[in-house]
């Protein structure tokens, strides 16, 4: 940590977590979104059917709408967090959390459901932009990176046993079930963060929320090549993965005909990620983010033109999708905590508004495209292909802008 930081960090009145607390804390408290998220995904079939939704497309907006709440919200609680510190804006984020859970449970239409979900994404929106901002506030470049993949390795966990999760509460009782889970869960998290959490932003570092400032810091965020590019790159991984997501349930249950087993099989690919995650926190340090990540999204990009090349020839039968599904996710694992950390570097002195802006462009951007290929679902793997590819070839020519065509380097001059 930096002197001053080191000093936010134990001028709380509450005692500093050790390093494994705090890693395991930033964790939990990232994995209420990817919960909230992956844990619906079995009962989407259950929930068209209780509101007799006609369209099999439709019950992907459960989904979108957390989605889009998550998205929308990370504007304005980066600026929250840097006037007010972080502990109240993660606090209150969790209590709107907690009260979306309630109205999920009990929704009496489909679209009180949505509002329910928009809610609950908001409420995860100040989950995931304070956790980044707290490690950015702790740490930077190839340490933060390191403290964002053990994080991350943990939070990944998540969406591997999530479904399965779901599934189980499935076979015990409805699908509101799962909301009451949340809840628990979102409580859980709340209490741990208000008894230990302490507060990482001093007050002689916070900023104001008059108007100029806060558009000045957003332009001062944006007009930065290496996040603004980073971003990018960042969105179109996030519109395959997305895309992949909305979809996997139809494509397990109706191409692949796995029934009740789809969440085996959605674990089996996730965990691809949380090896990579592992893997990305013991080696970052040594060859640095650029190298990793850009690594990463070349072979993203190989297994999309695999996959895509394999749907056209009509050659491509579980295993080998399971197969490429799973290094899509491998390689994706190796991205998102360096490309996270490389667009954060530059703006340590205001790490809560460039998170907001950061995470809501990576958001809404792979919202917006996962939702364009989610709803082209029309009982074929060629839509979803088509996209992966599409979208890998856009973030790596976006990486390729952002880095002037010079991959692969350990180090450039500061932007």
């Amino acid at each position: 940590m930096t002197e001053i930081n080191a000093e936010a960090w134990v001028s709380s009145g509450h005692r500093p977590m050790g390093f494994p607390e705090f890693v395991v804390a930033i964790a939990s408290i990232m994995a209420l979104n990817p919960l909230a998220m992956d844990m619906m995904l079995p009962a989407l079939p259950s929930i068209g059917a209780a509101f007799n939704i006609a369209d099999a497309n439709h019950p992907q907006m459960v989904l979108s709408m957390f989605l889009l709440g998550f998205g929308v919200g990370q504007f304005v609680m980066g600026p929250l967090s840097d006037r007010f510190g972080r502990r109240p804006v993660l606090l209150g984020g969790m209590a709107v959390y907690g009260v979306a859970s309630l109205l999920a449970i009990a929704a009496p239409s489909f679209e009180t459901l949505l509002l329910a979900r928009a809610l609950q994404g908001l409420g995860t929106s100040a989950t995931r932009v304070i956790a980044t901002s707290i490690v950015r506030d702790c740490y930077a470049g190839r340490r933060m990176a390191s403290v964002m993949s053990l994080a991350m390795m943990v939070f990944i966990a998540v969406p591997v046993v999530a479904p399965s999760f779901g599934q189980a509460i499935l076979l015990l009782t409805q699908w509101r079930g799962i909301f009451v889970a949340l809840m628990l869960y979102g409580v859980i998290a709340l209490l741990w963060s208000a008894l230990r959490m302490p507060e990482t932003l001093p007050a002689e570092m916070r900023k104001s929320l008059r108007l100029g400032e806060v558009l000045g810091a957003f332009r001062q965020t944006i007009s930065n090549r290496q996040t603004l590019g980073y971003a990018l790159a960042c969105g179109g991984v996030w519109g395959a993965m997305f895309a992949f997501v909305f979809s996997s349930q139809q494509v397990f249950t109706d191409i692949y005909r796995l029934g009740h087993y789809f969440p085996l099989a959605f674990a089996a690919i996730a965990t691809g990620v949380a090896i990579a995650g592992f893997l990305n926190s013991r080696i970052v340090g040594r060859l640095g983010m650029r190298v990793i990540s850009h690594g990463a999204l070349v072979g993203f990009l190989l297994v999309a033109a695999v996959m895509l090349a394999a749907v056209k020839l009509q050659m491509l039968p579980l295993p080998l999708f399971m197969v490429l599904s799973a290094l899509m996710m491998f390689t994706f694992g190796l991205m998102m905590a360096n490309f996270t950390a490389l667009a954060m570097e530059p703006h340590g002195h205001i790490a809560g508004t460039a998170s907001s802006l950061y995470g809501s462009i990576t958001t809404l951007l792979g919202i917006g495209v996962g939702m364009a290929i989610g709803q082209s679902y029309d009982g074929t793997l060629l839509p979803f292909t088509t996209g992966f590819f599409v979208c890998a070839v856009a973030a790596l020519a976006a990486a390729a802008v952002t880095e002037k065509g010079r991959l692969f380097r350990p180090h450039h001059a500061a932007m």
